[in-house]
């Protein structure tokens, strides 16, 4: 698949239509010569977008009506809410709050939002941004009375977690209104090392994929602004992206210091995290991708499964992960009540997981054990890859192999075109 662009423009932040990046700081290096899988050594703690925004005394803020897109995941170190501290601190004009999918306090499940009311502890105004986009969108800020949109909600690196998409319609709606945007960056917690997997074809996109991307980014949210207003957004935005210190490209969540909150309620831990783009391609299917247990993502099953899955998928011996015969009683979601079996998916070496060719082998050798197995009849895993070709190809008996080999041209070309956008080294 040819990777389309959307403008020529090319570059970091153009000059007269963003304000820069702040808090840049250039990474610590790994001793030259040392060998490869050695120890990394010892870092400060990353300081986040927000930490950099706080150290100028809110600069890019100053004189602005301010309203800030976030979720429970838009806390300081001391798991204080960011909405609090700025609403407490004079230097800074919080006026309204913009609730994503899940909403502004995490209350909702999938597909679900808080809607519109005040904010009992500070009295904000807080406007639902879920499934709103272009005018509709830009029509809130409006009424919301803000001049500069402020966005910092902690991603987890895969193309169809909405938090991205809500960037990306943000920065679109901002434009409209003639609003400034900025970002606060959070790290990308499996880290921003590589992009995996296949990239969107445009015709695939939904509100999981809006624009061509690969299917595990590698890209931070700051970093995904940058791209999205050179490459798609034709570099109208005005945007300041507020970058981290400490944080390194080779860095899973643990190394960075901070608290991990649920970006939502199916997303518990970075562990979860470190499978979600590979297996929540099973919600595509009518096997159990792990909602309604305590490990979602990392247990997959259905009525009829036996041990065999679990051993053809240990017989690939795919690098970093073992597979587990596994039993289980969703709560809610696919087989409520009801006891299935699959498997359970054992990460022992992160630094060699490839989340989705994991994801891929594992879709792969549940269709040829498991005779129920079928697609959800609205093809939403087309939807999750960006196109019909996963689907197809397993569809037709093609391996795991032939499936990667089949995404990696747009998969190149997509690397290209990140490699010109990140922030970090």
């Amino acid at each position: 698949m040819t990777l389309p662009r959307r403008t020529l423009l090319r570059g970091a932040l153009t000059a007269g239509a963003t304000a820069g990046t702040l808090g840049a700081e250039a990474p610590p290096k790994a001793p030259a010569g040392a060998p490869a899988g050695a120890a990394i050594p010892a870092h400060a703690p990353t300081r986040t977008g927000f930490d950099h925004l706080v150290a100028s005394a809110y600069a890019p803020l100053t004189g602005q009506k301010v309203g800030l897109v976030t979720n429970p995941t838009g806390v300081t170190r001391d798991v204080r809410h960011i909405v609090d501290v700025m609403h407490a601190d004079p230097r800074v004009n919080l006026v309204a709050v913009f609730g994503p999918e899940h909403g502004f306090r995490g209350t909702a499940q999938a597909g679900g939002s808080e809607g519109r009311y005040d904010d009992p502890a500070t009295g904000l105004p807080v406007y639902d941004t879920y499934t709103r986009s272009g005018r509709a969108l830009a029509d809130i800020f409006g009424a919301s009375g803000v001049d500069t949109v402020v966005f910092d909600i902690q991603d987890v690196g895969a193309r169809f977690y909405t938090y991205i998409w809500t960037l990306y319609d943000c920065m679109e709606a901002a434009v409209l209104a003639g609003k400034r945007f900025v970002v606060l960056d959070r790290p990308n917690p499996v880290t921003g090392r590589a992009a995996y997997g296949p990239v969107l074809d445009p015709a695939f996109a939904t509100f999981v994929g809006r624009e061509p991307i690969a299917q595990a980014h590698g890209m931070t949210a700051a970093e995904l602004a940058r791209l999205f207003d050179a490459e798609f957004l034709g570099g109208k935005v005005r945007l300041t992206t507020v970058a981290m210190s400490g944080w390194r490209r080779s860095d899973f969540f643990d190394r960075t210091g901070l608290p991990w909150v649920p970006p939502s309620p199916n997303m518990p831990t970075p562990d979860t995290a470190l499978v979600y783009s590979g297996t929540c391609l099973f919600e595509g299917t009518n096997l159990s991708e792990g909602r309604g247990t305590t490990r979602p993502f990392e247990l997959l099953g259905a009525e009829g499964i036996d041990g065999r899955w679990a051993a053809a998928l240990d017989a690939l011996a795919l690098p970093g992960v073992r597979f587990r015969e596994a039993y289980f009683a969703p709560t809610f979601s696919k087989f409520a009540g009801k006891t299935v079996g699959g498997v359970q998916l054992h990460v022992h070496q992160r630094e060699l997981f490839d989340p989705v060719r994991t994801g891929i082998a594992a879709l792969v050798t549940a269709r040829r054990v498991w005779p129920d197995f079928a697609w959800r009849p609205d093809l939403w895993v087309d939807k999750l890859t960006g196109s019909a070709l996963v689907r197809t190809m397993i569809d037709a008996g093609a391996s795991t192999d032939d499936i990667v080999a089949a995404w990696q041209p747009g998969l190149r070309a997509f690397r290209g075109l990140r490699a010109e956008h990140l922030l970090y080294g």
